[in-house]
């Protein structure tokens, strides 16, 4: 199968894959999980589980894995980053901490994954932040991840 049929369950199951990775890099703030310990949660109890317009949706777990890995391992690369395109006065300790991990993942993704269209991953972004926030969250998102995107791409 060709076309958008055929790229709307992986479209959906990606969609589902940056949800519950933004959710693994929280908790992994909040509790100080260990990575192994948090993707093993997260791939027995949560993957198949992650809902989105009210209906549970399969998420993609070899990209759930490269995201919350991929965050883990260039925290300090990527929070460095993230401040250097915050305005002046902001530090990423001012941004809410689920706001910090969707920023995170958008930018893990900006730098890593360029199999990903950057458009892509900023409308993607925008969407998770739709989950938890308001449209001037959303925008937030937008405007942080346009301008990471412009510098790395």
């Amino acid at each position: 199968m060709t076309g958008p049929a055929a790229t709307a369950p992986k479209s959906q199951a990606r969609s589902a894959a940056r949800l519950a990775a933004v959710q693994a890099l929280y908790q992994q703030q909040m509790e100080s999980t260990a990575l192994a310990r948090l993707l093993n949660e997260f791939h027995q109890h949560r993957l198949g589980q992650v809902i989105e317009d009210d209906h549970y949706a399969d998420a993609e777990v070899d990209f759930f894995d490269d995201v919350v890995s991929g965050v883990d391992a260039r925290r300090d690369e990527i929070d460095a980053l993230l401040q250097s395109k915050l305005a002046d006065g902001w530090t990423l300790a001012r941004l809410d901490k689920t706001m910090l991990q969707i920023l995170r993942a958008g930018t893990y993704e900006l730098l890593a994954r360029m199999d990903v269209p950057k458009r892509t991953v900023i409308s993607e972004y925008i969407d998770v932040a739709h989950a938890f926030f308001d449209e001037k969250e959303a925008k937030f998102v937008n405007g942080v991840l346009d301008t990471i995107a412009k510098a790395l791409r």
